[in-house]
């Protein structure tokens, strides 16, 4: 005959559970990432294509401008579509308190990079720009990692390694940014996947 009252063990188990959803956004999907990688690596391709083209400098600037915008509008709106339903999902707001802490560890070291790299773009420092994006992208990834799941802190780690790497070795940067901001997310991805969707049980509603 099973017990209906929980053992101390367990309560303490649920506490601990409930927060880590109060201080952590636990919400991300692994499709998030496959599918910002997807289209990372095809934006990558077209880059390729471009600059390898006939074009002016002009021109070439112009597409890749376009290219850059297309990936990063479609990237976001996918990613927010799907931790949106995992967030439906699991119960959790996508807009509490750890979500916006979250958001704001996040994106302040990728505002401020950003930033940075329209003042390179304005001394026409091109070279730097692929390696820069990477590391203060990877550093808004570790220093929001302690507001969510531990597979971001690698993430932003694997972004760093390459952005370093770019400004370290020259000539490879359309690899590097198809490495991180494609390969890894990936790579991301299908670990978020495994881990925390493809045995997830399906909720049910009771009455």
């Amino acid at each position: 005959m099973e017990s209906s009252t929980n053992t101390p063990l367990e309560q303490l188990t649920a506490i601990k559970r409930m927060m880590e959803q109060s201080s952590r956004f636990v919400s991300l999907s692994g499709w998030s990432g496959i599918v910002a990688g997807s289209l990372a690596l095809l934006g990558s391709y077209a880059a390729y294509t471009v600059l390898h083209s006939s074009s002016s400098p002009e021109t070439m600037i112009t597409q890749l401008w376009l290219i850059a915008g297309l990936v990063f509008i479609t990237a976001f709106t996918a990613s927010f579509l799907f931790t949106y339903r995992a967030s439906k999902q699991q119960g959790i707001p996508i807009w509490g308190s750890a979500s916006k802490r979250l958001l704001w560890h996040t994106f302040l070291p990728i505002a401020i990079g950003g930033l940075l790299i329209l003042k390179l773009l304005d001394l026409e420092i091109y070279s730097l720009i692929v390696g820069v994006s990477l590391i203060f992208y990877g550093l808004g990834l570790v220093n929001g990692s302690k507001f969510t799941l531990g597979e971001v802190r690698f993430l932003g780690y694997g972004q760093l390694a390459l952005g370093l790497f770019d400004l370290a070795v020259p000539g490879y940067s359309l690899w590097c940014w198809a490495a991180g901001f494609g390969v890894l997310h990936i790579i991301y991805g299908v670990i978020m996947w495994s881990r925390y969707e493809r045995t997830a049980p399906t909720q049910t509603n009771t009455l």
